[in-house]
């Protein structure tokens, strides 16, 4: 639709120029041209800002899994440096929680927002799940919408048969702190 808009703008605004008689119509031809060149323009930049995005490479964050990797109790400060660290490669992140995840770290409740707040991240990259809802199945939608990796120490055995990608290499990635020093098995992720 967008071409036949552009042909028939310029082709009036031609024949305006070549046929004197048809002056009138560059009235009506000129502004449509340049409404033709405008959404062309917007058209490529929308293109050009979608594959950028589809060209991000996304890790999703199992939230409640990650809080325990220093210590075995939960801890917001371990999570935190999870996703700095991975901010620091270049990934795109998103973090899921249980729903009581922030009871977990500080007796109440925590929204999305506040989970954010407190981890550097945008609010629509962080969810906590329902009450009475599992995490796991929202965070191996996310990843595969996104067509991303998890990480986390968890096996997802029980979503198995509904999400099998948790058994190709390299889908779940694990990671910890060896030494008080963090480690991500990355693999072939950190070259992309």
């Amino acid at each position: 639709m967008l071409v036949l808009f552009t042909v028939i703008s310029f082709a009036g605004v031609i024949a305006a120029f070549v046929l004197p008689e048809w002056s009138g119509i560059l009235l009506i031809a000129g502004p449509c041209a340049l409404a033709s060149i405008f959404l062309w323009l917007r058209a490529s930049v929308h293109r050009f800002i979608r594959a950028r995005r589809l060209a991000q490479k996304w890790l999703i964050l199992d939230g409640s899994n990650i809080m325990h990797w220093k210590t075995g109790t939960p801890q917001i400060e371990t999570l935190r440096e999870v996703v700095q660290h991975i901010s620091s490669l270049g990934f795109s992140q998103g973090v899921v929680f249980d729903a009581n995840a922030g009871y977990l770290v500080s007796d109440r409740y925590v929204h999305d927002s506040g989970f954010g707040k407190v981890l550097g991240l945008p609010e629509e990259r962080v969810m906590v799940v329902p009450k009475d809802t599992p995490a796991d199945p929202t965070i191996l939608a996310a990843a595969r919408d996104l067509g991303a990796q998890v990480v986390t120490n968890d096996r997802f055995r029980d979503w198995a048969d509904s999400y099998p990608e948790v058994a190709d290499p390299g889908f779940l990635i694990r990671g910890g702190y060896r030494a008080g020093r963090l480690w991500l098995d990355l693999g072939a992720s950190s070259k992309a």
